[in-house]
């Protein structure tokens, strides 16, 4: 079933033809500049130019402009030969001027940059000679001047049109490379998050094994399922990565926002991780996809940060207050602070990752040692972009 815009192309189309088949009656009705042969070389020339400009061609074609400078060749020659004959005073092909014009569009719409400048020269040098085929007297001179400069209106038309869908392009391409950010982003904070509990998991394992055999059993099974989860998020993650037009078989932005923490903290708690309470004041109904996806990512690089650096942490509260114009995530605990100059395995993205992500929806996040101790990250969230301006 054809789009609105191709059945509009298929109009256009069939309006071109329709007018070169009415020109085409009124050239031989008015006969042509030259008989004989040559005449019919003409219509074939016509002809050969609708063929041309009705089919489809992709972008940065490279053998568009070749055949259209092989049509613009054998135009000027067959201008010169009626030229040079004595066959003055008829129809020096009206049918082929439009059919040239519809080869100077799609060459500079379509072609290859690098021979579409030659073909365009080209076509427009066959379209201005193109009424001398009836004489060199003023009024043909004249009307190979207008031709010229309706072949330049098409030219424009083309470039314009050419740059319209380069912007195009490039816009997306810059969507999908924001796009794989995003995914790279969302790759850090939900693999880090469950490769963390696995760690912590099983080094709770191998602490227990000699003493409750049973709880090594569910510890693995925990094990078994995070890792079996995060190597599912791996895939769906690197395969959009990999293919930005790729359909995965979950939606490309995780949904996980404020409504699913309760199920994230109750993991944390059981993965081996501290006490993890929430706190909810107001109602989360209605808060924009954006900014709750934002908010649980901020508890998500949280409660990780907590597992990997907060010493003897043994309460993690997580906090969230949604007033009329914001909404405010805080997550504290209750152990030491990490001491400056500690060495860490390797830098970490998780804190410049939110930091960008909560830029993104107009928010604001700090993080630091509270003032009871601990280390405290909070963030403002605006639930209306305008309380931002």
């Amino acid at each position: 079933m054809l789009t609105q815009r191709a059945l509009l192309f298929r109009l256009a189309q069939l309006g071109g033809l329709f007018v070169m088949a009415c020109l085409g009656l009124f050239d031989l009705a008015n006969g042509m500049a030259s008989g004989g042969d040559i005449a019919l070389l003409q219509v074939l020339s016509a002809v050969a130019t609708a063929v041309v400009w009705l089919r489809r061609h992709r972008q940065g074609s490279k053998r568009l402009p070749k055949v259209a400078m092989a049509l613009a060749a054998f135009s000027l020659l067959l201008t010169f030969v009626v030229g040079a004959s004595s066959g003055y005073g008829g129809s020096y092909g009206l049918a082929e001027a439009v059919g040239l014009l519809g080869v100077l569009f799609v060459v500079s719409r379509r072609g290859d940059p690098q021979w579409a400048v030659g073909a365009v020269l080209a076509t427009g040098m066959a379209l201005g000679f193109l009424p001398l085929r009836s004489g060199f007297d003023y009024a043909m001179v004249i009307v190979g001047l207008a031709q010229g400069l309706a072949g330049t209106a098409v030219i424009g038309l083309g470039i314009y049109l050419r740059t319209l869908e380069a912007t195009r392009l490039r816009a997306m391409d810059a969507v999908r490379a924001e796009q794989r950010a995003e995914f790279a982003r969302d790759l850090h904070d939900f693999i880090a998050h469950h490769v963390t509990g696995i760690v912590v998991q099983a080094q709770g394992a191998r602490f227990i094994a000699e003493q409750d055999p049973k709880r090594v059993l569910l510890a693995l099974e925990q094990i078994e399922a995070a890792g079996a989860e995060t190597m599912a998020s791996m895939r769906r993650m690197v395969g959009v990565l990999r293919d930005p037009n790729a359909q995965p078989d979950a939606p490309l932005t995780p949904l996980a926002g404020v409504d699913e923490l309760s199920p994230l903290l109750e993991q944390f708690t059981s993965s081996g991780g501290p006490l993890a309470r929430l706190h909810l004041d107001g109602s989360t109904e209605g808060v924009p996809v954006e900014v709750s996806t934002s908010a649980y990512r901020v508890v998500m690089e949280a409660l990780t940060n907590i597992r990997r650096h907060a010493q003897g942490a043994r309460v993690a509260d997580v906090w969230i207050r949604r007033t009329p114009d914001w909404l405010l995530v805080r997550v504290a605990n209750d152990g030491l602070p990490p001491r400056a100059g500690t060495p860490r395995e390797a830098p970490g993205y998780g804190l410049v990752g939110l930091q960008e992500r909560v830029r993104a929806v107009g928010g604001r996040i700090t993080a630091g040692p509270g003032i009871d101790g601990g280390w405290v990250v909070d963030a403002a969230l605006p639930l209306d972009q305008e309380v931002t301006r």
